[in-house]
């Protein structure tokens, strides 16, 4: 997995992928989008990932969209602005859809379109001194396909706000306002969020996976019956799956599951 705009590594049941345009803090264009969708729907075939981390290198997390990529778009029809878009909307979708954890290591800044990369993930750690921005509106647009991901991490009142004032906001704000998980000192960041990737990496995989998309189905849905039903059928499955013979057998035997031994 060789990427012009990507750094791509393995460490054993973990996988990183990490922005590498430092000199553009690490502002995304359509090879990013494009490595990026290549990069997450690879990893999410291979089942000898447990988590994914997503970092970027340099000062920054993500500046939002790269200034060339903007100066030649401005130049496009609406209906080439309608495909543009939708390559980074599918972008986003298989990052948030994807069936591994992924943990956003948010190391600087993040404006725009990377407040997007971050809502997109499962898990965001940032250190204390970083600075977040809905930037959209000074340029006269607006954080549309970022949207549905941003307003799920931080609440609609929260959105409100930050979406139509462009204020930048501290990794503080962040963390009250529900849109990162845990803000951190700068040099502990990298260590915590392998910490939470080594947990994730030790629980069972296809509860993992079915946890992950058993949230993303249910939120935000009416509690009427056909939830009801729902939800029993997701525990009935499980239960009746391989790893969840195997993790009750596990507990009631007093042993380590058969995922443990596969992952040690």
């Amino acid at each position: 997995m060789i990427y012009s705009t990507l750094e791509v590594s393995r460490d054993g049941y973990l996988a990183r992928i990490a922005l590498n345009r430092p000199e553009v803090r690490n502002a995304f264009n359509e090879v990013v989008i494009a490595e990026l969708t290549d990069a997450f729907n690879v990893l999410a075939l291979q089942d000898d990932v447990r988590a994914i981390l997503l970092a970027a290198k340099g000062q920054a997390f993500c500046a939002g969209a790269d200034l060339n990529w903007m100066r030649k778009m401005a130049g496009y029809t609406r209906d080439e602005n309608v495909a543009d878009a939708r390559q980074l909307a599918e972008m986003l979708h298989t990052i948030w859809s994807c069936p591994k954890p992924v943990v956003a290591v948010i190391q600087g800044d993040t404006y725009a379109g990377g407040m997007g990369l971050v809502a997109a993930c499962d898990i965001a750690v940032a250190a204390g001194q970083v600075n977040f921005c809905l930037s959209e509106t000074k340029l006269g647009l607006i954080p549309a396909t970022i949207g549905p991901y941003v307003v799920r991490a931080m609440g609609e009142q929260a959105a409100r706000r930050y979406c139509v004032t462009a204020e930048r906001f501290s990794a503080g704000e962040a963390h009250r306002i529900g849109f990162i998980h845990e803000v951190v000192a700068a040099e502990a960041l990298e260590g915590r969020a392998v910490e939470i990737a080594t947990a994730l990496a030790g629980n069972s995989p296809a509860a993992v996976r079915e946890s992950k998309r058993l949230v993303q189905d249910i939120a935000d849905r009416a509690l009427d019956a056909s939830l009801i039903a729902l939800t029993a059928e997701r525990i009935a499955d499980i239960r009746a799956s391989e790893e969840g013979r195997e993790g009750v057998r596990s507990f009631l035997e007093k042993r380590k599951p058969a995922w443990i031994a596969r992952s040690a």
